[in-house]
C-alpha cells in the first residue's frame, strides 16, 4: 500500500537512528533542524507557563487524601499497591487475565527512581510523575508516548496468547499484523510503500514479538493509533482507555487504574505516559487536585496532565475485536 505515512511518521518522532528517511534531498537536514528547533521552542514556552507550579509544594505534591493520610506506598512493587486509593474509594474487582489486572500489577521501580531516557540519562522529574514502571524501552530513540501505549496492550495480548489480536497499523494505513510476522514474513518498506515478504522460518519468541514492535515504533505513531481506537463516551471511561491526539507529535497517556466512592459514586483514575525523547513509562501526577496522582472523572472539559493537555472528547479506545 501506498501513501504519506513514512514521511509523516518522520516528522512525528524526532529519532536519530532514522538516517534513511531523513537523508531524502538536500533540504532534509534544514528541515529536521527546523523541526527540532520548533520543538525546543514549544517545550520551552510550556515549561515557562508551568515551570513555577512544579516547583512549588502544592498540596497535590505530597500525595496525601483529606484525611492525611499518605496515598504512596513507597514498598509497594506494583501500581495496585504503590497508589493507594483515598479515603472512601474502592478498586473494582478485576478477573486475574484481563487488562484491568495486567495494568494494575505493572512492576515499578524503586519508590523515588528517575524515569530513563533511552540513552541512560535521567527525566528530571519536576512534578510530572510519581512513579516509573520496571520495563526496558531499548537503546534507540522509539519507545515515546504512542508507542508505550501500543506495547502495553501488545504486551498484554502476547502473554495472554491473543496473537490474532496483536496488529497496528502504519502511518499509511498498511496494517502489519503480528500473525504474519509468527509466520516468518517480513516488511519491505520501500519510500512509502509497504509489503510482506517471507523471509523467515514460522517462530514466536519472545524476541521476535520484540522486533515486531520496534517495527511498530518506528512507523507508526499518535496519528496511525488515533485512527485504530474507537471514541469513548468520557462518563464511560474503563482501565486501558486512551487520551489521544493525533498529531505530529501529538500525544498519549493511558489509563492504568480507577476506583469509585463506596457512596458518593464518584470515580477516580490514573495516568501513564512515555515522551519524547523515548523514556520509561511514568505514573503521572495531577498538579490541580488534592488527590494526586488520581484524577477525577468530573465534568470538567480539559484534563492537565503534567506535561499535555486534553479535552475528555479526546478518549478513545481499543475495538473490542
Amino acid at each position: 500500500m501506498a501513501g504519506t505515512g513514512l514521511t509523516e511518521r518522520e516528522n512525528e518522532k524526532h529519532e536519530n537512528n532514522k538516517q534513511s528517511l531523513k537523508q531524502k534531498g538536500s533540504n532534509t537536514g534544514i528541515i529536521y533542524q527546523m523541526k527540532q528547533i520548533h520543538y525546543i521552542l514549544i517545550t520551552g514556552l510550556f515549561l515557562c507557563l508551568t515551570g513555577c507550579e512544579a516547583q512549588t509544594d502544592h498540596p497535590q505534591t505530597r500525595q496525601t487524601d483529606h484525611t492525611g493520610n499518605p496515598l504512596i506506598d513507597t514498598t509497594g512493587a506494583v501500581i495496585q499497591n504503590r497508589i493507594r486509593t483515598p479515603q472512601g474509594f474502592r478498586r473494582s474487582p478485576a478477573s486475574e487475565n484481563s487488562f484491568t489486572a495486567y495494568l494494575r500489577t505493572l512492576p515499578l521501580k524503586a519508590h523515588g527512581s528517575p524515569a530513563k531516557y533511552y540513552d541512560g540519562g535521567s527525566k528530571p522529574n519536576h512534578g510530572v510523575y510519581v512513579a516509573v514502571v520496571d520495563l526496558p524501552i531499548g537503546d534507540q530513540d522509539l519507545h515515546q508516548c504512542a508507542d508505550a501505549v501500543m506495547r502495553l496492550r501488545a504486551e498484554y495480548l502476547w502473554q495472554q496468547q491473543q496473537y490474532d489480536s496483536i496488529h497496528f497499523n502504519f502511518t499509511n494505513g498498511f496494517r502489519v499484523d503480528y500473525s504474519e510476522w509468527m509466520q516468518g514474513r517480513r516488511m519491505i518498506v520501500e519510500g512509502n510503500t509497504t509489503r510482506w515478504n517471507n523471509r523467515y522460518a514460522p517462530s514466536n519468541t519472545y524476541h521476535d514479538f520484540r522486533q515486531y514492535m520496534q517495527l511498530i515504533f518506528m512507523y507508526a505513531g499518535t496519528l496511525s493509533l488515533s485512527r485504530e481506537l474507537e471514541s469513548v463516551a468520557f462518563h464511560k471511561m474503563q482501565i486501558g482507555d486512551v487520551l489521544i491526539q493525533g498529531g505530529m507529535p501529538g500525544h498519549a497517556v493511558i489509563v492504568v487504574d480507577m476506583a469509585k466512592h463506596a457512596s458518593t459514586g464518584e470515580r477516580i483514575y490514573l495516568l501513564a505516559q512515555s515522551y519524547m525523547p523515548a523514556q520509561e513509562i511514568q505514573i503521572l501526577h495531577n498538579r490541580h487536585d488534592s488527590i494526586s496522582p488520581w484524577y477525577r472523572l468530573n465534568s470538567d472539559t480539559v484534563i492537565y496532565t503534567p506535561e499535555w493537555s486534553f479535552s475528555k472528547n479526546d478518549l478513545m479506545g481499543f475495538p473490542e475485536k
